[in-house]
């Protein structure tokens, strides 16, 4: 992926703004996290443009590139003590007190759990989750390069998690095809998307349709929650075949009104984003 991939997310943040007003402050924090990743991003790149490409599938089960990544962390730690909502820019601020040891410790334990799908964090307490969001964000573009390495995947049957990294889907995409539209998934952690059936639950495998139900929301028309009453899990989804300008991760945080009603009705998100909604 190019850093211009970076700069459509910006842009489309932007644009969102005065058009959400509802989601106006996440989405300016996001636009702050997105300016600091793409610079880490461009950071990442030129450091290891002349190392030897990870194959794929083991390159979440290496070592972190702590000489490159360690220098940044105090940097993105004041820049979300800046800028977060109140709990994290807290976490941030602790953090920061920590050091450098400890900051190769958090980052280390999260690469490394990354890969097993998040199975255990409702029961992680807050401050632990908070520290995992930081580790969430800062590796993100790092995960994201290392991804673009892997060239084409082949993938068998529908894998509830990311083919690459085993992280879990943060959005899911309905992309224009013929007369109707095709269903992918986005991974939270590395940005992989991966092709996904139209009527599944990518929670619990769900797959008969009076359990599988979608809703939208007029302040945000081409943006649906994905609903299933089987295990009361949702994943919102950003429809292309309605705005092909949206840009599926952005669109993502912007619809807030999907996560209110959502909870209203006793579901739960398979993936919080980083604003925690």
């Amino acid at each position: 992926m190019k850093t211009s991939q970076w700069d459509a997310r910006i842009q489309r943040a932007e644009k969102l703004i005065p058009a959400c007003p509802f989601a106006a402050e996440g989405l300016r924090f996001y636009l702050r996290v997105a300016c600091f990743q793409r610079t880490l991003y461009s950071d990442v790149r030129r450091a290891l443009a002349n190392s030897q490409a990870r194959a794929f599938p083991d390159f979440l089960r290496g070592e972190l590139e702590h000489l490159v990544l360690l220098p940044k962390f105090a940097g993105f730690l004041a820049m979300i003590e800046q800028s977060a909502p109140g709990p994290l820019a807290q976490a941030a601020r602790t953090e920061a007190q920590r050091g450098s040891a400890r900051w190769k410790e958090l980052l280390q334990d999260f690469w490394l759990a990354a890969r097993n799908d998040g199975r255990g964090d409702e029961r992680m307490p807050a401050s632990a989750a908070l520290e995992r969001v930081l580790a969430w964000i800062f590796l993100q573009p790092y995960a994201e390069y290392l991804s673009s390495l892997c060239g084409s995947v082949i993938v068998n049957g529908t894998p509830f998690s990311c083919p690459i990294c085993g992280a879990k889907p943060i959005v899911a995409v309905l992309r224009p095809e013929g007369d109707g539209a095709k269903k992918s998934l986005v991974c939270m952690l590395c940005a992989h998307e991966w092709a996904f059936r139209r009527v599944y639950c990518p929670a619990c495998g769900e797959e008969r349709e009076p359990q599988m139900a979608f809703y939208s929301a007029p302040e945000i028309p081409h943006v649906r929650v994905d609903v299933c009453d089987t295990c009361h899990t949702y994943l919102k989804a950003v429809d292309l075949t309605k705005s092909g300008l949206a840009v599926p991760v952005v669109d993502e945080l912007a619809a807030i009104p999907l996560d209110l009603w959502a909870g209203e009705h006793g579901y739960h998100k398979l993936q919080m984003n980083l604003l925690g909604t």
